[in-house]
């Protein structure tokens, strides 16, 4: 009788570290958590984990501004840690390290210098991510900084996977307005980032890339908001708007433009066929501009989730029916701008 009591006892035990070894790390996880608010709870790195080659290191994107005052955002490897979210921000925070640092670049910090995270939490549920500065975070000058404060932010953190939603805090107290008139008492989500055009009597808002004029050591893209008057975003819309160029003295470039016309575009099974004609394509420049296309068409496309791949044609014919010597890789472009 004692030895089946024993068999019992040992059956039972390994059937719960089985059922227990099913629920994974996040289980283990659960058991131990805190639930104070000032502590660090964010794990934003557990769905789509970025890791690179190099062992530690993680692919993170961060946003900072340009001396014309446009939002940029910058790829950069990060030291992997738990709360890689927070450690994002710390890294966007202005010191004379991270100027240096970005010297090259022609970028500079937005989040105002002696700022601190005091804390950040996040809801896993609804994706509304906290987080709390002190009183530093509101030493900014303009209305133009403010905009791209709450935007940096706002962008950096909604680049990680289980956050969708911010809510900004300063010494532990929610903010309704901002010293120059920004509501941020609700959370926020990503919107008009670089709104480059007025709203009244848009439909809807495409996201267009363009590229910095400001320095020539470091090519860069930049995402602009522009309105329409298409009843809704679509990619023919958002194609029509990168081949018009960039505004007038909004000081952002495009080779695209000038030398391209888009003749129309068609999608089928995940991929955009882009059909383009060229005015002028001289030799010289040819590897140049048709990397330009490519990149800042696949960085348009990006915001239609259905599209994964771009193929150019010119006149109806793929690069190689059309004598072009030129490879480029298809796929949707991860990062904007890397350094």
């Amino acid at each position: 009788m004692k030895f089946k009591k024993f068999l019992l006892i040992v059956l039972i035990l390994s059937i719960s570290i089985n059922v227990g070894g099913c629920k994974g790390k996040d289980a283990f996880k659960k058991l131990f958590s805190k639930k104070d608010d000032n502590v660090e709870i964010i794990r934003s790195d557990e769905e789509k984990l970025d890791i690179t080659e190099e062992d530690g290191l993680r692919n993170t994107v961060m946003y900072f501004k340009n001396s014309e005052g446009f939002l940029v955002p910058v790829m950069r490897k990060l030291p992997w840690e738990e709360g890689i979210a927070k450690i994002a921000l710390k890294n966007m925070i202005d010191t004379p390290t991270l100027r240096e640092d970005l010297n090259s670049t022609g970028l500079e910090p937005i989040i105002p210098a002696g700022t601190e995270i005091r804390g950040m939490t996040i809801d896993e549920d609804t994706g509304v991510c906290k987080v709390d500065f002190n009183n530093e975070f509101l030493n900014y000058e303009s209305e133009k900084d403010e905009s791209n404060l709450i935007k940096s932010v706002v962008y950096t953190l909604t680049e990680f996977p289980t956050i969708r939603e911010v809510q900004i805090l300063v010494e532990g107290e929610a903010v309704s307005t901002m010293k120059y008139g920004t509501q941020v008492e609700d959370s926020l989500r990503r919107e008009d980032i670089n709104l480059v055009k007025n709203l009244e009597g848009a439909r809807s808002k495409v996201l267009v890339y363009f590229k910095g004029e400001d320095n020539e050591e470091y090519e860069y893209f930049v995402p602009v908001t522009v309105p329409t008057l298409a009843p809704m975003p679509n990619v023919f819309t958002a194609l029509e708007e990168l081949f018009q160029g960039p505004p007038e003295n909004a000081g952002l470039s495009s080779n695209v433009y000038e030398v391209a016309e888009l003749q129309g575009v068609e999608v089928k099974d995940g991929t955009a066929y882009v059909d383009l004609s060229f005015d002028s394509l001289k030799e010289e420049n040819k590897k140049d501009v048709l990397e330009e296309v490519s990149k800042s068409v696949g960085l348009t496309l990006s915001q239609f989730d259905e599209i994964g791949k771009v193929e150019l044609l010119i006149d109806g014919k793929t690069l190689e029916e059309a004598g072009m010597d030129f490879e480029y890789d298809e796929s949707i472009p991860t990062f904007a701008n890397e350094y």
